[in-house]
């Protein structure tokens, strides 16, 4: 006879409808909040340089001060003309005529300058400085829209320099808001449908990611929009990939639990509590290794590595609520429908005791395979590994050219390339050096030294164009300026006791020898005793990347210590935390090796920011980690009952498939972001789906279980775990051996 519900202790009816009622309205409520921001995130999203800086780097202090000395704080872009011939009288006349329709574009500020021409007559550049708080996107695309339908014919155009770029990366991100959310949904789709069979269960799954990304995306737009931190389109894309993935992996973990409840032939009240407590633990752990991991970030001194850590770390938390909430909800009030027309009918506790005999099913068939070979399985693994990390060697991670961020088309990369070819390449991209008003002769001595730099020139507020020329003789800086006779000699403007210094390098400002000759200059500074400050588009990338790689030195090693840390918390023992972690190094390393190939050879990248392998160690690390907690913390709840051996075999076998499942869907997310012509995001979509799949694939299904089971109890040094049922015996009717 069935007992009354209060007799079970059960909630009544009504609560048993009425909490999954009360959490759906309450993140459907949420979510139709949250839904509209995806159309208001460039109110708080930007893609200026400023946003990349690091924030201790010589090239940052100079580029807070630099509307000190220019009177505004604008982004140059460089516009320039070629007729393939020496330009006529006419042609300049209306080159002039357009340079003033250029002066009126929205966002165009003071000081756009004349044509200059070039030495070789056949082409002009106009720099024209663009409000940096404002639209820059906008102000580029209606200079070229100015440039295709204004220019007289003969006459060619391209708008170039460090506004041109910015404008073609915002370009880039476009996609994000739509493009990739849509891909990466259809692809998660696709994936539960053919795994689940059920048109139902999959709507479930993605509902609980969308609304997950809908709520962390409103809460992180109001935090955007209050300066917390920086959001831009690099970590704007992240976020939406690692929410998608990250919960619909959650989801799919409390989806097995369930279906196993209800392959028991559990009441729906039954199987969703006895589903959220073996889902719980697991789901907390994973979520909160995620979310340490991400927050090692903060040690970035990196302003969008600094402002990735937190965003993401909320997409995160909103992942696991929703995994541990909303979906329950929906499971509870659908039930087994959910699964239709494939009813699950049978639980984990319908597997044979000794799953080292014949079976049947795949993972049953997995388990029974490592029985037999565990030790030639996980030294079989772990030399695949190995050989695929050799490829690390030829990965190119030490910073690329800012004309190659977009991948594609690039007019101002090609505008780059046709400057080059009539003016110094550093033209619209000068080195700036900040430096007190009575060392400007020894600084500009330095700079008319170096072969690297063609001119040199002051801020003067006094000069037209902005800028006077300047000189040494006799020891003192000399001043001119271009006029007629009689022009009076301009002053540089002084802020605080120091003055700008404005040099054109002879090379492409992102080149190599650019590069080059910035160091050599802060060298010959700093053996001169000088105080000066040398930033600009150059110093910038160079303080970047120099942060890049001390960052991943430094955050590499903290998230390896807190993730251990969390393991051994989780698992209660020292041994397994640490194998688990080698395990996900060896994988990193394998990933990292096989893209480094798969990067110059096949897709012939010039090379890679050096914040791409801490990005895809982060993501892989921590992610990977949520699988191996997946299978550990099933393979200790089954072996408190049956013993170690059997129970690493019974963990294999129940957590198999939505594993696979759970890492076919993450590593289809974050190939998604290759949608997006942005060679970071497309280098991070390949490191982390290539890695996902070999933690789903090898390393979760071969190397782990093997090499457990080959270590035995052991594997919970120092602790003793202790059986349940109290039994002596490691396992019901497996041979002694088998321990």
């Amino acid at each position: 006879m069935t007992s009354p519900h209060h007799a079970r202790r059960e909630p009544s009816r009504w609560l048993r409808i009425g909490i999954p009622v009360v959490l759906v309205l309450v993140w459907l409520t949420l979510g139709s909040i949250g839904g509209p921001y995806f159309g208001k995130v460039d109110e708080v999203s930007t893609n200026s340089q400023s946003s990349f800086l690091p924030e201790s780097a010589d090239a940052t202090q100079v580029s807070e001060r630099l509307p000190d000395f220019l009177g505004d704080d604008s982004i140059p872009a460089v516009v320039v003309i070629t007729a393939g011939t020496p330009l006529t009288d006419e042609q300049l006349a209306e080159i002039q005529t357009f340079t003033d329709e250029v002066a009126a574009v929205p966002g165009v500020v003071e000081g756009v300058s004349p044509p200059l021409q070039s030495e070789d007559g056949e082409a002009v550049q106009i720099f024209v400085p663009i409000d940096a708080s404002g639209e820059v996107r906008e102000s580029v695309e209606e200079i070229r829209t100015l440039v295709a339908d204004e220019l007289p014919e003969g006459l060619e155009g391209w708008v170039t320099g460090p506004a041109g770029f910015t404008a073609d990366l915002a370009k880039g991100f476009l996609g994000i808001d739509g493009l990739l959310l849509i891909v990466a949904l259809l692809a998660v789709f696709v994936i539960l449908v053919i795994v689940y069979r059920s048109p139902l269960l999959p709507v479930l799954v993605l509902l609980t990611s969308v609304f997950a990304l809908c709520v962390a995306l409103l809460t992180v737009w109001w935090l955007a929009y209050f300066d917390v931190f920086v959001l831009n389109g690099q970590v704007q894309g992240i976020l939406f990939i690692l929410v998608i993935g990250a919960a619909t992996d959650y989801a799919l973990l409390y989806v097995a639990r369930f279906r196993e409840a209800i392959g028991e032939g559990r009441t729906k009240w039954d199987a969703t509590t006895t589903a959220w407590r073996g889902a719980f633990e697991p789901i907390i752990a994973s979520g909160g290794t995620v979310i340490a991991g991400l927050l090692c970030l903060l040690l970035s001194d990196l302003a969008t590595n600094r402002a990735l850590g937190p965003i993401a770390s909320i997409g995160i938390a909103f992942s696991v609520l929703a995994a541990l909430t909303f979906l329950p909800a929906l499971l509870g009030i659908f039930g087994k429908a959910a699964f239709w027309p494939f009813i699950p009918k049978h639980g984990l506790t319908d597997l044979p005791d000794d799953l080292t005999q014949p079976v049947s099913g795949i993972w049953q068939r997995q388990a029974r395979f490592i029985a037999r070979h565990a030790r030639v399985v996980w030294i079989a693994s772990t030399v695949l590994l190995l050989a695929a990390s050799v490829g690390v060697l030829q990965l190119k991670a030490d910073g690329v050219p800012t004309s190659e961020f977009v991948l594609g088309a690039s007019e101002a990369r090609d505008g780059q390339a046709v400057l080059a070819e009539h003016f110094p390449a550093g033209s619209g991209s000068p080195v700036y050096v900040i430096a007190p008003e009575s060392g400007l002769a020894d600084v500009v001595t330095v700079l008319e030294d170096s072969g690297g730099i063609d001119s040199v020139a002051v801020a003067s507020e006094d000069s037209p164009s902005g800028q006077a020329g300047v000189t040494v003789e006799d020891g003192d800086a000399v001043f001119t300026a271009a006029g007629p006779p009689g022009t009076p000699a301009p002053t540089p403007t002084v802020s605080e006791g120091d003055v700008l210094v404005i040099a054109t390098l002879t090379d492409a400002a992102d080149s190599v020898a650019a590069e080059e000759t910035v160091r050599d200059l802060r060298g010959s500074f700093a053996d001169a005793g000088s105080t000066a400050l040398v930033g600009g588009v150059t110093a910038t990338d160079i303080d970047s990347n120099d942060t890049s790689i001390r960052d991943r030195t430094l955050i590499i090693p903290i998230v390896l210590l807190v993730i251990l840390l969390i393991l051994m918390l989780l698992l209660r023992a020292v041994l397994a935390p640490v194998l688990l972690i080698l395990s996900v190094i060896l994988s990193f390393g394998a990933a990292l090796g096989i893209s480094a190939l798969v990067f110059n050879h096949v897709l012939g990248f010039p090379g890679g920011d050096p914040s791409v392998p801490l990005f895809g160690f982060v993501f892989l690390v921590a992610l990977g980690v949520d699988y191996n907690i997946f299978l550990m913390s099933r393979v200790r709840e089954e072996s408190l009952i049956h013993g170690t051996r059997p129970g690493i075999l019974r963990g294999l076998v129940a957590t198999g498939g939505v594993i696979t499942s759970a890492g076919l869907v993450l590593a289809a997310t974050f190939a998604a972001l290759g949608v997006i012509p942005i060679l970071f995001l497309a280098q991070i979509a390949f490191i982390v789906a290539f890695g996902v799949l070999l933690d789903t694939f090898i390393v979760r299904s071969f190397l782990v279980p093997a090499a457990t089971y080959d270590i035995g109890r052991a594997i919970w040094w120092p602790s003793k775990l202790s059986r349940r049922d109290g039994s002596a015996t490691e396992a019901t009717g497996v041979p002694s051996n088998h321990e």
